[in-house]
């Protein structure tokens, strides 16, 4: 594998995969000759992990012995094995000796006792000679704990290899670790002029076929699909992840302030949701109809009556959200740009004028221009005939780029 192919797809965040969620594990022939290398093929088995490994981080694991990846593997669902256990199995299950080879782990590897037993021992016990991660975990039951118990255990030890590239894909979990909140990301399809439909609501559909495929994979990468009541009441949507296969559905978390939502609404059909409401009491007759359904109804009010929107943030980190993805209105979206609560913009522009329609925020007029929220273009890519677009804003983005190394 080229180190240009292994970049790419190592960035698949940008573009999630579309694919199968089967894994064929097979290695590359071609020697890995050095630690970017290494680090570049550990980062492509991590995207593998893209929609199953929430709320754990996307981490890959590669041994390499006399320049040859002799195991490979990528953190399993919660519960089960990390990487760096996958990969060790892999090399055993291939006849393999790992004593003295080289591990990349785009993630230090844990030295705690969670869902499972430390890695880091397991890494020990298996006669390891070097171990590369690409950064320092952020959680503080880790935090530097993995590496130094490795480097006290005679393996040598490197990090701060691609790190930018492996923090961008767990970049929910870092947020979560670092912020306690979950990465934010908001999504808006519309012309070039800005309408997300017509003034009547015809919004169907503005951007193509493709463009409406990216989507999809970009919610299955997402732990919580965040919407209004406006949108359930217009739209009917279901929000679920279709046309690519994935076995974990986002659950879904609709703002319903004076609990409005019709039961038989699509939303509600299949996996239960979460409803954030302000008005009401916990015993209430709607309240109590949905919860009898399966559904988990949570008041978060604000001094005005609405959703407290960045209690329901702290709410989800606290619930071990990574990456939320929000489908909503222009009321919402602009409620929640206001109160600080989105992190990136992710916008489809279709090559198409509408003319007065509903836009993409309901934001009050400024009266200056310094007034305005500047964000920083992230990633532009042509998906079909549109225009995809990641906008972070600036202080979201000056917190990404904090990445805590050491070399």
């Amino acid at each position: 594998m080229s180190l240009q192919t292994s970049l790419k797809q190592a960035e698949n965040q940008r573009m999630p995969q579309r694919a199968s969620m089967k894994d064929h594990v097979t290695h590359d022939s071609r020697p890995i000759l050095n630690d970017t290398e290494g680090m570049a093929a550990a980062l492509a088995w991590a995207a593998r992990g893209m929609f199953i490994t929430a709320p754990n981080p996307r981490i890959g694991c590669v041994i390499v012995k006399d320049d040859v990846v002799i195991g490979a593997g990528h953190t399993q669902p919660a519960g089960q094995a990390h990487a760096e256990i996958q990969a060790l199995r892999d090399a055993a299950a291939r006849g393999n000796d790992v004593r003295g080879a080289t591990a990349y782990v785009t993630l230090e590897p844990c030295s705690h006792h969670g869902r499972t037993p430390p890695c880091s021992e397991a890494l020990i016990a298996a006669g390891l000679g070097r171990v590369v991660a690409a950064m320092v975990d952020p959680n503080p039951l880790v935090a530097g704990r993995g590496l130094a118990q490795l480097e006290a255990a005679g393996i040598a030890v490197r990090s701060g290899i691609m790190a930018r590239e492996a923090q961008e894909l767990n970049i929910g979990f870092f947020s979560r670790m670092v912020r306690g909140l979950p990465w934010v990301r908001l999504k808006v399809a519309a012309s070039l002029d800005g309408a997300t439909a017509l003034a009547g609501g015809e919004s169907q559909w503005i951007t193509g076929a493709d463009a409406r495929a990216d989507g999809h994979a970009w919610r299955a990468r997402a732990s919580a699909i965040v919407t209004g009541i406006g949108t359930v009441k217009a739209d009917n949507p279901q929000l679920t992840v279709r046309g690519l296969a994935t076995p974990m559905q986002p659950r879904r978390v609709i703002v319903d302030s004076r609990l409005e939502i019709d039961p038989d609404a699509h939303i509600l059909q299949g996996e239960p949701c979460w409803l954030v409401a302000a008005a009401g009491q916990p015993g209430d007759e709607k309240a109590a109809a949905l919860r009898a359904a399966g559904h988990e109804v949570l008041y978060l009010p604000n001094a005005h009556g609405k959703v407290d929107l960045p209690a329901l943030m702290r709410e989800l980190g606290r619930r071990e959200v990574n990456e939320v993805h929000v489908e909503a209105g222009s009321k919402l979206n602009a409620s929640l740009v206001r109160e600080g609560c989105v992190d990136e913009l992710l916008v489809y522009l279709a090559p198409s004028l509408i003319g007065p329609g509903q836009g993409m925020f309901d934001l009050p007029p400024l009266t200056q221009l310094t007034e305005r929220r500047q964000l920083r273009f992230h990633d532009v890519t042509r998906v079909g005939d549109d225009l995809r677009i990641l906008a972070r804003f600036a202080e979201a983005a000056q917190s990404s780029s904090a990445t805590p190394n050491k070399e």
